[in-house]
């Protein structure tokens, strides 16, 4: 797994790293476990006037690749949906998820695509759940956009500095974001209730 997560590393070093990102960025919304961030991070702060560029690169590249997922759960999850699910011991996460799915729907899309919650478990579930698709990709647009937008964005002002808290605390700070951005949402709607 080191040597995996060392090779994307890498590949954000590369001069084609801006494919390698949309690269990553697609096939970790469907079938792989290192995440985008690996190289948002090192791509920044390489050339922090591109933060937008990269942010935008991995959100379009993630949500292609989660209807990809959402595809594979729709018509493959008996054969290669459900195979990934065990190939990465998701099946806890993934019977979590389907219960939120049936109470939230598009919110547990929206809440996954934003913390660190395997994107691939959320793109599959809502293909088997049949999730409306452009509510999907609409929940995906955002979730995701926020989290690469945040992350690229803290870079670009924080440069250096923020890297090691970000490592360190990445789970916790995506989880507070989304845990505010519900609390905002949820006074909105009891304001106009």
């Amino acid at each position: 797994m080191r040597t995996l997560y060392n090779k994307v590393l890498s590949a954000a070093a590369h001069r084609h790293a801006k494919w390698w990102l949309a690269l990553v960025s697609f096939i970790e919304s469907s079938i792989f476990i290192i995440p985008p961030d690996v190289m948002i991070i090192p791509m920044v702060l390489a050339d922090r006037a591109k933060w937008w560029r990269i942010a935008l690169t991995a959100t379009i590249a993630s949500v292609i690749g989660g209807i990809g997922g959402y595809l594979i759960g729709v018509f493959l999850f008996d054969t290669l949906g459900q195979s990934l699910v065990d190939f990465y011991s998701y099946e806890d996460k993934f019977g979590q998820y389907m219960k939120i799915y049936e109470e939230w729907g598009g919110w547990a899309v929206f809440g996954a695509g934003l913390t660190p919650f395997p994107y691939k478990v959320i793109t599959i579930a809502s293909g088997v759940a049949r999730l409306d698709l452009s509510l999907f990709i609409l929940t995906s647009l955002i979730a995701r956009g926020l989290r690469f937008f945040c992350l690229a964005g803290l870079l670009f002002y924080f440069g250096e500095s923020i890297k090691k808290i970000i490592e360190k605390y990445f789970g916790l700070i995506t989880i507070l974001i989304f845990v505010a951005i519900f609390a905002c949402l949820l006074l909105i709607d009891l304001s106009f209730a």
